[in-house]
């Protein structure tokens, strides 16, 4: 009898000829899910009947109390070496395997900087406005030469957006807890002296820090209201680092001049939320790491990862 093995969140229909699955017809019998199972009760119903789970990112939780209901379940692979909403210590305490895949940060900071760049130059709105035969000229970019990005993290993804900053033209602020004025500077970025500094002096927020107890709610209403008017705030990291309900009410009242957000708590984001409809937010559907590049490197290498599983030596383990 041959594995069941379900891929989860394969939004758009490509995971199946993005690497070759023949490798494993013979063991495994696979099935792509292309809309989002919503809901620990949903998830539970829908994977109750597989050995095998393939998860995008962070797409969908596995917390303790989904592994305790999924009693068939012996591999969950995940694209990227690290997810924060799977339970590794339950997934160990059940003897599910739990591997990862290699991943790309290039694509992330393109992201970041597909949004800076739209937010500078009110691409959303004159598209729009040339789509529906609008006004002619309705918004005056903002410059990048001359101007300051703050980044919040310079790790890989931190370290190639100074980069690429540089060659724009810009100064660089950066800061963390942990980061010290020689690695800012191997970077190409300042040190600022705080969180608060860089924030009062940056025309463009950059975030680029992982999700911990340490960064959840690093930038509420405090931290907003230290940027300026004509500041904007670029999130494509994790969206719980920024406190959701203070930046809808910064972009509301207009205190920064805008946001642009790849992340969100919930996803897919609802059809009603704000942030889908503010006038200042240009918003993507968390497409940081959606490449050709990115997806080849997931799948491909998740094939390695069942396959090694199921011949006794797991690869790319990850552990709590």
């Amino acid at each position: 009898m041959k594995w069941k093995c379900a891929i989860l969140d394969d939004y758009q229909d490509v995971a199946l000829r993005m690497a070759d699955w023949s490798v494993l017809s013979d063991r495994v019998e696979v099935t792509a899910f292309q809309t989002h199972v919503e809901g620990e009760e949903a998830v539970a119903a829908a994977l109750r009947d597989y050995d095998i789970v393939v998860a995008m990112r962070e797409r969908t939780p596995f917390p303790a109390s989904l592994l305790d209901r999924l009693d068939r379940l012996k591999l969950l692979v995940t694209s990227g070496m690290r997810n924060a909403s799977i339970d590794l210590a339950a997934a160990a305490r059940r003897g599910i395997v739990v591997c990862g895949t290699g991943s790309s940060s290039e694509p992330p900071a393109e992201m970041a900087w597909a949004l800076i760049l739209g937010l500078a130059r009110g691409l959303a709105t004159e598209q729009r406005a040339m789509r529906e035969g609008g006004p002619w000229q309705t918004t005056m970019g903002a410059d990048l030469y001359g101007s300051t990005l703050g980044l919040l993290g310079l790790g890989k993804i931190g370290g190639r957006m100074a980069r690429i900053a540089a060659a724009f033209g810009m100064k660089v602020v950066a800061w963390s807890q942990n980061l010290t004025a020689n690695k800012a500077e191997a970077a190409g970025a300042r040190l600022a002296a705080s969180k608060e500094e860089l924030l009062a002096e940056s025309d463009f927020v950059s975030i680029h820090l992982v999700l911990s107890e340490r960064t959840r709610g690093l930038v509420g209403a405090a931290e907003l209201a230290q940027m300026r008017p004509s500041a904007y705030l670029v999130n494509t990291s994790r969206a719980p680092i920024v406190d959701r309900d203070a930046l809808i009410g910064a972009l509301r009242a207009g205190r920064i001049a805008g946001a642009g957000l790849d992340v969100f708590e919930q996803e897919p984001l609802p059809a009603d939320d704000p942030l889908r409809s503010l006038p200042n937010v240009l918003a993507t559907p968390h497409l940081g790491y959606v490449t050709r590049g990115n997806y080849g490197i997931y799948f491909r290498e998740a094939v390695e990862d069942i396959a090694a599983f199921l011949d006794g030596t797991p690869i790319r383990q990850l552990s709590s």
